[in-house]
């Protein structure tokens, strides 16, 4: 049978699971309608809540913040850059030579130079990132969800997901970090992200499971129902209520997960995003999917996911010979070019579609790298300064917040911790004024999200 999600944002998420769902079946006379659920809904979000998204690019393996947004040509090698840089439109401001797509766009991004934490371990520092920094039980989006409500209130879509790649090998290790370091923990499994790729029960709840027919019939029901109503209100519930019948009748038919067929898009749109054309790997290569999970990302947002994370791996550059590792010049080349098509293209479609102001797009990973190169050719875990780079979500763009020292190895001038970064997310999403007196809110998730300051971006908050 079809279920649907219903929501309550007073209610703990461990007593709350994906199979806690209003049955189709069971509407009738002596329940509330589904219609009638969306209509209640549609006065708009809960008061503390934005009508916001956020998009967690997390770049799998420590990308060097070197090699991406802080070249640092002036240094003697080897503190900056092995692939050189390219101007931006801002002035003075260059990135790694691997993004000239991007750097066209840098009106639209904010660089944080100075972000570091003190991680430099695979396992301790992506959980810790994906966290807030340690400040939550579980990662950020499930937090979101906690807050926000597990499941839109029209489309059924849940609020947080998961847009992964299908990685192999050594790319393997950093996809499943990122996809754990995204748990809920203790929040309960209810808020996990939902992911496509995954399987489990969220897409059985997604999928229509009764004969068209019955739910031709269920839908006659509802529409003699409602005809009953519809007698006895006023010309303007009328009007309403056909509103939401329609929608309540999308949600059915599968209005949800419309969101996952790419084959919908617009095929220019399609090949804007495409980074099919790049091989990524290291024994063994695919074609790189990181436009098609970029474009996932938009189309989630659209459809009501407040919190998406997408995964992306292969950013571990050691070196060469010795360690089975490619060289630091050959990964960047390998990833840098995908990357920067694909979020040239994200921006672009966000900033055609009027999304820019309503999506946070956030760019980060596990730390970053060395300043010194090793014998390998590459560079070795470092987080002491990692890579951060910010765009939309309402907040001032087109600038560059804080100073690497002369060797890019730690921060110089207005250091930003993963504490500020969190908060810089929680307040794009949340009115934290109107969140601090919401009733139900734990204090575990309330207490790190007022304590701490966010980037000192103007914008939103």
């Amino acid at each position: 049978m079809l279920t649907i999600q219903t929501s309550d944002h007073e209610r703990n998420c461990e007593g709350v699971s994906r199979r806690d769902l209003l049955r189709i079946g069971a509407l009738g006379l002596g329940g509330l309608a589904l219609p009638e659920l969306l209509q209640a809904r549609s006065a708009g979000l809960p008061g503390f809540v934005r009508d916001k998204a956020v998009v967690l690019l997390f770049l799998g393996g420590g990308p060097s913040h070197i090699e991406t947004f802080n070249p640092n040509m002036d240094a003697q090698s080897p503190f900056r850059s092995v692939n050189g840089e390219v101007k931006t439109k801002i002035p003075g401001v260059a990135f790694g030579g691997d993004f000239p797509l991007l750097a066209q766009q840098a009106d639209k991004l904010t660089i944080v130079r100075s972000f570091h934490h003190r991680h430099s371990n695979h396992s301790i520092a992506v959980p810790y990132v994906l966290s807030g920094g340690g400040l939550f039980p579980g990662g950020m989006g499930a937090v979101y969800a906690r807050l926000r409500g597990t499941n839109h209130e029209v489309t059924g879509l849940p609020t947080t997901a998961l847009a992964t790649a299908p990685d192999i090998g050594r790319f393997a290790n950093p996809k499943k970090r990122i996809v754990e370091g995204s748990q809920p923990g203790s929040l309960g499994s209810a808020c996990a992200p939902f992911n496509p790729e995954g399987g489990g029960p969220a897409i059985g709840n997604m999928t229509l499971n009764v004969p068209r027919e019955r739910l031709d019939d269920r839908r006659q029901l509802l529409g003699e129902l409602d005809r009953l109503k519809r007698e006895a209100d006023a010309r303007g519930a009328l009007e309403g209520l056909d509103q939401f019948q329609q929608q309540a009748y999308d949600v059915v038919t599968g209005a949800a997960s419309k969101a996952f067929d790419l084959s919908r898009e617009d095929k220019r749109t399609v090949e804007r995003y495409d980074t099919g054309m790049f091989r990524v790997g290291e024994k063994e290569f695919r074609q790189c999917t990181l436009g098609r999970q970029m474009l996932l990302a938009r189309r989630l947002v659209e459809a009501g996911c407040g919190f998406v994370t997408v995964q992306n791996s292969g950013w571990d550059m050691h070196g060469g010979s010795g360690n089975n590792f490619m060289s630091l010049s050959d990964g960047m080349k390998m990833l840098g070019g995908p990357l920067d098509r694909a979020v040239s293209a994200f921006l672009t479609d966000l900033a055609d579609r009027g999304l820019l102001e309503h999506t946070l797009l956030v760019i980060t990973g596990d730390f970053g790298r060395t300043p010194r190169i090793n014998k390998y050719g590459g560079r070795d875990h470092w987080g002491n300064l990692s890579t951060l780079a910010l765009a939309g979500g309402g907040l001032e763009t087109g600038q560059v917040i804080g100073r690497a020292a002369r060797n890019n190895d730690v921060p110089h001038s207005d250091p930003v911790g993963i504490e500020n970064l969190m908060a810089t997310i929680m307040n794009v999403l949340f009115d934290i004024g109107q969140l601090r007196v919401q009733r139900g809110v734990p204090r575990e998730l309330l207490d790190p999200i007022v304590r701490y300051k966010p980037i000192q971006i103007s914008g939103v908050y």
